[in-house]
């Protein structure tokens, strides 16, 4: 576990937008030993969370958001090369999601945390319509197809991207999974909305991917509570909108 102290030093130096400083904590935190994947998922992850979280309770400025999710996310590029390297899979994830920064930097930790597992990723991010994600899901045939941080406003383009893919069914076996923003706020959405998989967290994404079941735990900073349980496969779903 990385020491507290350092956590709060670190979420204190993002919002003040030091820069220089956010790169030293992350360096002492490495120098401890500790694994550069353990620092993505308890360090940039959670302090991720926790600036979404004071954003949307007013206890920050959209500036300092600005400035402490730049920060996190180049921290990040940084330990990219850093994160361990299993074994290729032969398994694929196509990872999209909302269209702003937080949203981006989640998507990208999900996506080196599978790159580090052996996965075959492709990043599309933010800002693209259904049509483009159908067309690339279709030609690329991933086994799942990662949606972050949806906003309630969102969703609905979220809930008509799954319902075409199940029209479509190009790739059958393919598992829709999402994770982050009004999923990790409304308890069971992801179910309502036909998704095949929940992932209350960067830690979990990878382990649901390969297992197939969702797991989710009471989380302070996801703020879910539900049982383990084996998604049963869905056919014949779901027309189309911008997830961004």
């Amino acid at each position: 576990m990385v020491n507290e102290q350092l956590l709060e030093s670190y979420i204190a130096a993002l919002l003040d937008g030091q820069r220089a400083g956010c790169r030293a904590i992350v360096e002492k935190v490495l120098q401890t030993g500790t694994p550069a994947n353990v620092v993505y998922m308890e360090v940039i992850w959670p302090m991720m969370v926790e600036i979404e979280q004071l954003l949307r309770a007013g206890r920050i400025t959209p500036v300092q958001e600005h400035m402490a999710t730049r920060i996190n996310r180049a921290i990040a590029d940084q330990l990219q090369n850093k994160l361990p390297r299993k074994g290729v899979r032969g398994k694929k994830v196509v990872v999209c999601c909302a269209q702003d920064q937080l949203q981006e930097v989640g998507a990208q930790i999900m996506a080196d945390l599978f790159e580090s597992d052996g996965w075959d990723v492709k990043l599309l991010g933010g800002g693209l319509t259904n049509d483009d994600l159908l067309g690339f899901v279709n030609e690329y045939g991933p086994d799942v197809l990662l949606v972050y941080g949806a906003t309630a406003k969102q969703a609905p383009g979220v809930r008509e991207l799954i319902d075409r893919v199940r029209e479509i069914n190009a790739w059958p076996s393919m598992r829709v999974m999402v994770s982050g923003g009004l999923f990790n706020r409304a308890e069971g959405l992801w179910e309502e909305i036909g998704a095949d998989l929940f992932a209350a967290s960067a830690a979990q994404a990878v382990e649901v991917a390969l297992s197939g079941q969702t797991l989710v735990v009471q989380d302070e900073d996801t703020q879910m509570n539900a049982p383990r349980k084996r998604r049963k496969k869905r056919v014949n779903r779901l027309p189309v909108e911008s997830v961004n």
